[in-house]
């Protein structure tokens, strides 16, 4: 006598929908950002970059091409309306922050953010952007960076902005869009060359 065994069968439709939701995790794991904390800061070091930015604040804008070149102990900043006249140039060496603007006026401020706010009602995070443009945190307060699937800074949060990256393409190290929100002000960012 011969024992028969019952083999039960799945449906077939249940077998596709097992494997969809399987796919699914599997990419949505492939996704989840990695999240780093502290208090160790990107390495300050030059470098140059040209872009376009805009900026609201309320009631004023600001938008326009800019130049900035960048080192440990200097900053020079040229802005320039989206046709190419020169708004502003920026300057800072060690804690001193001038501006000139295209009329000739002369101003000074303890921080890019002041003068920026004086000069366009806009404040402008330069001296944390000189780290967060390159994908890291400035020294003097902690921070967290999500990263990507590839490792690269996703999202960083310090001083109370949160800054957003965009890559074009899963090759590019340097974001070119950068989104920094901060209550009452968001600035974007588009970076079109780095040196």
């Amino acid at each position: 006598m011969r024992r028969v065994q019952a083999v039960r069968r799945v449906p077939r439709i249940g077998v596709a929908a097992l494997a969809c939701v399987t796919v699914l995790f599997v990419a949505g794991c492939a996704g989840l950002a990695r999240v780093e904390t502290g208090e160790k800061p990107i390495a300050d070091s030059p470098f140059r970059v040209a872009g376009r930015l805009s900026a609201h604040h309320g009631s004023d804008a600001l938008a326009g091409n800019f130049d900035w070149q960048h080192a440990p102990a200097t900053d020079s900043i040229a802005l320039a309306t989206p046709l190419g006249q020169t708004l502003a140039t920026l300057d800072r060496i060690d804690a001193t922050v001038t501006l000139r603007l295209a009329d000739g006026r002369r101003l000074e401020a303890p921080s890019f953010e002041d003068l920026t706010t004086r000069a366009f009602g806009v404040p402008l995070p330069v001296s944390g952007l000189s780290a967060w443009i390159r994908g890291g945190g400035h020294a003097g307060s902690t921070f967290a960076i999500e990263r990507d699937a590839a490792g690269r800074p996703g999202v960083l949060r310090q001083d109370g902005w949160e800054i957003t990256y965009a890559y074009p393409d899963d090759r590019d190290t340097h974001a070119r869009r950068l989104t920094l929100a901060y209550p009452g002000v968001d600035v974007r960012v588009v970076v079109d060359r780095w040196q």
